[in-house]
């Protein structure tokens, strides 16, 4: 069987959390989010490498973090948008990584048992997004005026990892590329080439660490 990669989106500059240093370099617990956040993937036997993309400025802080991660291959500067960055790290995994998981790097709280029911889909289905049901009604509005209430029952909130095997996710960029088309997460491209892109539910924990409110209280790691 071929490999599974992980590539760590590591790239943005967190201007909502309104601190002077990237979020992925806050610390959590005594130690940077980054650092908790690749060490998942590195606990997990079912990974076999690791990419992490960031800022070009920021490779040197990133390499000095993770140091002693042996499962990371490399760290490479990102592009222009998130897609651009999810790109480049899907081009520096190894040819032999057959399925990639893609997941955002400030999401440290992501469990051992995600990260293995991600690769199990994966490996049955060919894409998958970890994802909750929506805990809100949700209002789909126009000018200021609500037009519809979509049924809640059939919405759920997109999380990472999302999981693909690596040439599909390749080939679905291309296009996405081509077509100009602006993605707000990995699944959007392979559902542009019209694959079937499998839900795996997750935890409302898996939190994306935005704004100084997320970093407060006692958040298992």
């Amino acid at each position: 069987m071929g490999k599974v990669g992980a590539v760590i989106v590591a790239a943005g500059s967190g201007k909502r959390m309104g601190t002077d240093i990237p979020k992925q370099f806050l610390l959590l617990n005594d130690e940077p989010i980054i650092r908790h956040t690749v060490e998942k993937f590195q606990n997990c036997k079912k990974i076999d490498e690791i990419v992490v993309v960031t800022g070009k400025e920021h490779i040197k802080t990133c390499l000095d973090i993770l140091k002693d991660v042996d499962k990371l291959k490399t760290v490479v500067s990102g592009g222009k948008e998130r897609q651009d960055s999810v790109v480049k790290g899907i081009e520096a995994l190894s040819e032999d990584c057959e399925y990639v998981l893609i997941h955002d790097g400030v999401r440290p709280f992501i469990k051992n048992d995600d990260i293995l029911r991600v690769i199990e889909a994966v490996k049955k289905w060919g894409a998958c997004v970890m994802a909750v049901k929506s805990k809100d009604t949700v209002k789909i509005a126009k000018d200021g005026f609500v037009k519809a209430t979509p049924d809640r029952s059939a919405l759920w909130n997109a999380q990472t990892p999302q999981a693909f095997k690596t040439d599909l996710i390749k080939k679905a960029y291309k296009k996405a590329a081509k077509e100009k088309a602006v993605l707000t997460d990995d699944a959007m491209a392979a559902e542009l080439l019209g694959e079937k892109v499998r839900i795996v539910e997750g935890g409302y924990y898996n939190i994306k660490i935005t704004t100084p409110e997320d970093l407060k209280g006692n958040i298992e790691l």
